[in-house]
């Protein structure tokens, strides 16, 4: 079985201190979450960890945008 990377891994290769793009805000957000699943590859597992412990996500839609280049890299 090849080695799939954490979504957590894969968000951190998208941060940019300096974009405006909500997904990567997202990246750079969780880079100092020191509780984020970060060997997590379930969707619900994280997305339940960002509903319930999160503050600095305003939506949910940028977690599922997020996921979904998650899942296309990986695929």
């Amino acid at each position: 079985m090849a080695y799939r990377q954490s979504f957590y891994q894969f968000l951190m290769t998208l941060r940019d201190p300096d974009s405006t793009d909500e997904v990567v805000q997202f990246a750079n957000n969780a880079q100092f979450d020191s509780s984020f699943p970060k060997q997590a590859q379930d969707y619900k597992e994280i997305s339940d960890y960002l509903e319930l412990n999160t503050s600095y996500l305003p939506s949910m839609t940028i977690f599922d945008q997020a996921y979904q280049q998650y899942l296309d890299k990986m695929n």
